[in-house]
């Protein structure tokens, strides 16, 4: 008789548990991908400029396509749980060693914090936890002595 109503009770809790499945689902990374071309850098550009400047400002393209060799495609991707929140593709041309022409989106100039260091440019992030360092290089940094790895 309490098999009776003990059977249908552990059914009913049994398949309850596939209803909470429903609703959890796993932690999904926020994953930004690419270059990040600020309006700012873009602003830096100047036709005539060689390869070497263009990737120095701009770095190292995500496409270097070998059929159009005179073209670097920069691209960026901005994931958040999963779902694609925004895409910039920005173009630089070349004629031989000379920047002629570029194309396509930026992302918004960078956020510069009153010592002059460069914060994230997304509205989201958040800015106010970063510790700035002195620079390399700077009049105030302290000198530090480097020693080889290896002795000989």
């Amino acid at each position: 008789m309490q098999l009776r109503l003990i059977a249908p009770l552990v059914a009913a809790v049994m398949l309850s548990g596939c209803g909470v499945m429903n609703w959890l689902t796993p932690y999904k990374l926020d994953i930004p991908q690419g270059n990040e071309v600020t309006a700012d850098l873009v602003g830096q550009l100047k036709p005539g400029m060689t390869r070497a400047q263009v990737r120095f400002l701009l770095g190292t393209p995500l496409l270097n396509d070998p059929f159009h060799a005179n073209r670097w495609d920069y691209v960026y991707s901005d994931a958040r749980g999963g779902k694609l929140e925004q895409k910039k593709t920005f173009a630089v041309f070349f004629d031989g060693d000379s920047l002629t022409r570029w194309e396509g989106d930026t992302l918004p100039e960078a956020i510069r914090a009153k010592d002059g260091k460069m914060l994230d440019s997304r509205p989201d992030a958040d800015n106010k936890n970063l510790q700035s360092t002195v620079a390399p290089g700077a009049a105030d940094s302290p000198t530090q002595e480097v020693k080889p790895l290896l002795k000989e």
